[in-house]
């Protein structure tokens, strides 16, 4: 009986050191430069699920303040500043501005609060880390890919490039990686115009419709996010050139990103090629990160970042691809 009522208590006090282990509440503040689509939502659920989870593993309580800039970076300057103020264990931020978000970092520096940039890395200021997706990757797979395409089909590529906000790093990796694709493809891409639209819709309709009309020999077009694919799409349609793939009439379609709108239009046979970001890997990668730096740990990402590759898909492959958050989220 004394050896079991030492056992008893020995578990005991293991439970309660465990209890208390678990029980152990750490408070993450996240800046959301905007929150205007699907993938913003599937990335909130899928970072509070797995902190829940991983958080769980580490034996913390991960709590959630959040916050949103509508797109403007003074915003979210001031939004982060509010964070800092509330005394929260770890920052992590999407940046409006890829070079304005370095007075945030320093700001958290000052603070002595680990600050993590998502999916938007920082051009100025180096962080405690950084997550997101491979948009040179993607930039990369979409253009290679599309290549063999063209090549099969003996076409060769007059394109249009619909470029994103050049104060974002990944619409500067996805234009760079389209370009350097471009430029030893032998030929079989090209880019005649390059058309901005800082990731506005109306500017991707009115971007794409001009540059259509001016040339009317365009028979490709990448866009650096699908996110406004309707845009696109109207403007396509609007130069009469909303056609399926092998008809005469097709404009052959490379795209980042997978939003619902362009899965849709690729099962139907309009866009020819895409790389996925990847929304759950992109989350569970930001909570292994975090909960490592939360607990003094370095989480060994390279000089880049912690960086998660996307998948491509053409028409041929789409039925196919698993856990896409598009097909889960709706805009």
């Amino acid at each position: 009986m004394r050896k079991l009522a030492v056992w008893i208590g020995a578990t005991a006090t293991a439970l309660v050191a465990v209890s208390a282990h678990a029980a152990e509440t750490k408070t993450i503040g996240f800046s959301w430069n905007v929150k205007d689509t699907s993938l913003i939502q599937a990335w909130e659920d899928y970072l509070k699920a797995e902190s829940q989870r991983q958080g769980a593993e580490a034996g913390l309580q991960i709590e959630w303040v959040i916050n949103v800039a509508n797109s403007d970076p003074a915003r979210q300057a001031a939004n982060i500043e509010d964070l800092l103020n509330q005394n929260v264990d770890l920052v992590m931020a999407r940046a409006e501005d890829a070079a304005a978000i370095g007075a945030s970092i320093r700001a958290a520096e000052e603070a002595d609060i680990p600050f993590i940039t998502f999916d938007r890395a920082s051009s100025t200021t180096k962080p405690t880390a950084h997550v997101g997706g491979d948009s040179y990757d993607q930039g990369i797979t979409t253009a290679e890919g599309l290549v063999v395409l063209l090549d099969q089909a003996g076409v060769k590529g007059k394109c249009i490039e619909l470029q994103g906000a050049l104060t974002d790093v990944n619409a500067v990796n996805r234009s760079k990686a389209w370009n350097e694709v471009v430029a030893r493809s032998n030929g079989t891409l090209e880019t005649i115009v390059q058309v901005p639209t800082e990731w506005k819709p109306e500017l991707f309709l009115s971007g794409a419709s001009n540059a259509l009309k001016a040339h009317p020999e365009a028979n490709c077009m990448f866009a650096a996010s699908d996110f406004a694919f309707s845009a696109v799409q109207s403007a396509l349609e609007g130069s009469g050139k909303w056609a399926k793939t092998g008809d005469d009439n097709h404009v052959w379609l490379a795209t980042q990103d997978l939003f619902p709108a362009a899965v849709k239009a690729m099962e139907e046979g309009y866009v020819d090629i895409s790389t996925s970001y990847d929304a759950y890997n992109h989350a569970k990668e930001a909570i292994r990160v975090a909960v490592l730096v939360l607990q003094g740990q370095d989480p060994g990402c390279p000089e880049d970042g912690c960086l998660a590759k996307g998948r491509v898909a053409t028409q041929a492959t789409i039925g196919s691809l698993d856990n896409l958050w598009s097909r889960d989220y709706k805009d």
